[in-house]
């Protein structure tokens, strides 16, 4: 769908340009505003294409290329904006108003390149059920999620804040909910491990389809499976663990509640962003577990949701995977985002059947670097043993 949405809007934005370069000479515009507009508009235009044309032509989609495409993209998203704005209000002779909407534009996605982007946001619920037995009353776990620590402009400072805010928390637990990685298992150096390592509390997590390896094109070099197995072992190195369809149990006294993972599916590559999905291996990672037992399960697709709730699990299910599209606006006590036209639920706290999802918006980006918003989110949750 992003690919559609590409094309269609660099279409506009070169028919727009046309129809401004015709008014600007119709008006008399010197030959050199002319030709400044014209080299501005044709560059910012063919952004989509050099990017397109780098990765057709690149072996592999490598970390700089992928951070370099993001940049150059944004870039595109910011020129086309701002300039389709001007256009709309010179077309309405408020030229002024244009001029000044054109560059809060600007402003606001530059900064949501900037401060957006890097400045952590601590979303804190509570999450009541007569299930959560009394012992567990107060548990404290913290949610994570899409670090993709291969588009982190500085990803070691920018990790360090992230362990040294979830550790200010003081979590019981900590539940990361995949997409480690952006492309593939090199972009986990020996320094971004030593940061992840400092988080203190006990870390369970789930692989994402980013980890799965999908977007390696030379698979000659490092296969997808060879990518999510290093993936997988830096993080059980670290002391995280991995939570591969499978279920642990949470013990404190005479009481328990289960913590189930499940994996993301490679057979779901395609069909990542369809609003219901299905998988295999939900049934796989519940085989055996007492449906008396309190659940949480994590899981990176939110799609899988209803397939949780109907087999009687997931008191508590929490995913990752949408991002809000980073970009998410608020108006009225509602928030809009391109993510509403995929996904029937995408970002924060969902009730069925007396069961809760919560959607996290991740903390790196994808696609291009800027988040407005959705802001790279730490989820504080408290569980409450409740009538």
């Amino acid at each position: 769908m992003l690919f559609w949405i590409v094309i269609v809007l660099t279409l506009c934005s070169v028919a727009a340009d046309s129809h401004h370069f015709r008014r600007l000479r119709r008006e008399g515009a010197s030959p050199l505003r002319r030709r400044i507009f014209v080299v501005w508009a044709a560059t910012t235009d063919a952004l989509p294409l050099i990017v397109a044309l780098g990765g057709w032509l690149l072996r592999d989609n490598t970390t700089t290329y992928m951070l370099w495409s993001m940049w150059l993209f944004w870039i595109w998203i910011v020129a086309v904006a701002s300039r389709m704005i001007l256009f709309v209000f010179n077309a309405l002779r408020l030229s002024w108003i244009g001029l000044a909407a054109s560059l809060g534009i600007a402003v606001a996605m530059i900064w949501g390149a900037t401060a957006g982007r890097t400045t952590l946001h601590v979303d804190r619920i509570e999450v009541c059920s007569p299930r959560l037995p009394a012992a567990f009353d107060g548990l404290h776990v913290v949610q994570i999620s899409d670090l993709h620590v291969g588009t982190l402009v500085r990803p070691v400072q920018e990790l360090r804040r992230l362990v040294d805010r979830i550790d200010e928390l003081h979590p019981d637990l900590i539940i990361f909910t995949g997409d480690l990685v952006n492309i593939r298992s090199g972009e986990l150096t020996p320094d971004i491990l030593r940061e992840l390592q400092r988080i203190s509390a006990p870390v369970y997590s789930v692989t994402g389809n980013h980890d799965a390896g999908n977007y390696i094109k030379d698979t000659a070099r490092q296969s997808a499976a060879a990518s999510l197995a290093q993936v997988i072992e830096h993080q059980t190195e670290i002391g995280w663990r991995v939570l591969q369809d499978t279920t642990v149990y949470l013990r404190c006294g005479s009481d328990s509640i289960s913590l189930s993972g499940i994996s993301f599916d490679p057979a779901l590559h395609w069909q990542r962003h369809a609003a219901d999905l299905h998988s295999e291996s939900v049934g796989r990672t519940y085989a055996g577990v007492p449906d008396s037992l309190f659940n949480i399960t994590t899981v990176h697709l939110p799609q899988l949701w209803r397939q949780i709730v109907d087999s009687g699990r997931g008191d508590l299910t929490l995913a990752g995977h949408v991002h809000g599209m980073q970009l998410k606006i608020g108006l009225f006590g509602r928030s809009f985002s391109p993510a509403s036209w995929l996904y029937e639920r995408w970002s924060g706290p969902y009730t069925q059947q007396g069961r809760t999802l919560y959607i996290n918006d991740g903390i790196g980006c994808v696609g291009y670097p800027m988040r407005l918003g959705a802001w790279p989110e730490i989820t504080s949750i408290t569980l409450r043993t409740c009538p």
